[in-house]
C-alpha cells in the first residue's frame, strides 16, 4: 500500500473517532451538566529513510491528541425538588466515592435511606469541612442559600463546598457525570447556587447534528480518493505489465 494511502486512512481513523465523539454528545444531550466534546487533531510527521532517499521523506498522518471539552454553563431548569442545586458560574461540587473525591457540577441529589445527602448515583455530598450531610428524619424543610449553606427547621446543617481548578481541562471524566485530577481543588470564592433547579447539557443539537454531516462527507470524500488512487496503482501496473512484454 502507497503512502497516499496510509495518510488517507489516518485521516478515516481519526474521522471515525470524531464521529464517535459527536454520537456521544448528541446522547447526553439530556444529561444534567454534562458538557459537549471536541477532538483535536494535528500532522504526525513521519521520516523514512531508503536507499534511494539517504536523508528520507516527511510525511504528515492524521492524528487526535486530545479531546476540548467545552466548559460553559448549560441551561438552568427548574425541577421542584429541594434537594436539586445547580451551580450559576464556576465551580464544582464535592462528592466521596470508593476511589476518592469527586467532583460534579450536576446537583441532582436525593436522600438515602439513613437521611444522607448523596448524588443519583448514592455518592456522598461533602461539606466545606469534607464532611457529608445527614438530616433527621423529622427535618422535612430544606433550605440551600445561595452560598451553599444548608439548613432545616433545626438550625443550620453545614456548607456545600465548591471548588475550582486552575486548568478545568485537566479533569478526566469518570462514570456518574464525575470528573477526577491530580490538580489541587481551590475553594471557589463567591459561591453561588440555586435550589430547586439542575443545570441541564451545554450540548447544541442542531450544530452536533451539523458536525456529524460533515463528518460523514469528509469521510465519503477520502473513501473516493482511496479508490481513486487504488484505480491510478491498477492501471499503472496494467500499463507496465503490456509495456514489458
Amino acid at each position: 500500500m502507497e503512502t497516499t494511502s496510509y495518510v488517507a486512512l489516518s485521516r478515516q481513523a481519526a474521522l471515525w473517532r470524531q464521529m464517535d465523539m459527536v454520537a456521544n454528545n448528541l446522547a447526553n444531550m439530556n444529561t444534567p451538566a454534562f458538557k459537549a466534546e471536541n477532538m483535536m487533531f494535528r500532522d504526525y510527521v513521519l521520516q523514512s529513510r531508503t536507499a534511494d532517499r539517504p536523508f528520507g521523506d516527511k510525511t504528515a498522518y492524521v492524528q487526535d491528541v486530545s479531546i476540548y471539552r467545552n466548559m460553559s454553563e448549560g441551561a438552568i431548569t427548574e425541577t421542584g425538588n429541594p434537594l436539586d442545586v445547580a451551580i450559576k458560574g464556576e465551580g464544582f461540587m464535592v462528592v466521596d466515592t470508593p476511589q476518592g473525591q469527586r467532583y460534579s457540577r450536576s446537583g441532582h441529589f436525593r436522600l438515602d435511606e439513613s437521611g444522607q445527602l448523596v448524588t443519583a448515583e448514592g455518592h456522598p455530598v461533602l461539606s466545606t469541612t469534607d464532611q457529608p450531610f445527614f438530616f433527621a428524619p423529622n427535618e422535612q424543610s430544606v433550605s440551600i442559600a445561595a452560598d451553599g449553606t444548608v439548613s432545616t427547621e433545626n438550625g443550620q446543617v453545614g456548607k456545600l463546598r465548591l471548588v475550582k481548578f486552575e486548568n478545568d481541562q485537566e479533569l478526566r471524566k469518570v462514570s456518574g457525570g464525575l470528573y477526577q485530577t491530580e490538580a489541587q481543588p481551590q475553594d471557589v470564592d463567591k459561591p453561588h447556587v440555586v435550589q430547586g433547579m439542575i443545570e441541564g447539557s451545554n450540548v447544541l443539537p442542531v450544530v452536533e447534528v451539523g458536525k456529524m454531516i460533515q463528518v460523514q462527507r469528509s469521510y465519503e470524500a477520502v473513501q473516493r480518493m482511496i479508490e481513486n488512487e487504488h484505480e491510478r496503482v491498477r492501471k499503472a501496473i496494467d500499463v507496465l505489465g503490456r509495456t514489458s512484454r
